[in-house]
C-alpha cells in the first residue's frame, strides 16, 4: 500500500473512533495525527485528509439522517439556500469537514517540518 492509501484509511478510522467521544473537531485531530506519523508530499498533504473526511462525514450524515427520514436535514436545507435538498446539504457538510481536515493535515506536516533536524 502507498502512504496515501494508508493515510486515507487511518484518517477515516481515527476520525470514526474520535467522533464517538469528541465533538465535530475530532476530525481535525485525526488529520493532524495522521499527518504527523504518515508523511505525505506536496498536494497530497491537503487532498488525502480532505477526501477521507469528506467521505466519512457524508456517509455519517447520510446514516444519521436516514434514521429519521431526513426530516431535520430537509428543514435545515430550507434555511440554507439549498432548496430543501437534504442530499445537497450532506455534500456541503462533507466539503466543510473536508476543508477543516485538509488544513489540519497541512498544519501537521508543517509541525513535522519545523521539528525535524535538517
Amino acid at each position: 500500500m502507498t502512504k496515501n492509501t494508508i493515510n486515507f484509511i487511518a484518517t477515516i478510522i481515527i476520525a470514526g473512533i474520535l467522533s464517538q467521544i469528541l465533538p465535530w473537531w475530532s476530525i481535525m485531530v485525526a488529520a493532524f495525527a495522521t499527518s504527523l506519523f504518515i508523511s505525505l508530499k506536496r498536494v497530497a498533504v491537503f487532498v488525502v485528509p480532505f477526501l477521507a473526511t469528506t467521505l466519512f462525514w457524508m456517509v455519517y450524515a447520510l446514516w444519521l439522517s436516514n434514521t429519521n427520514d431526513f426530516v431535520l436535514a430537509k428543514k435545515i436545507a430550507v434555511l440554507l439556500p439549498l432548496g430543501g435538498n437534504a442530499y445537497l446539504l450532506t455534500l456541503v457538510t462533507g466539503i466543510i469537514g473536508g476543508i477543516a481536515a485538509g488544513i489540519s493535515g497541512i498544519f501537521g506536516k508543517q509541525c513535522v517540518t519545523l521539528l525535524s533536524d535538517r
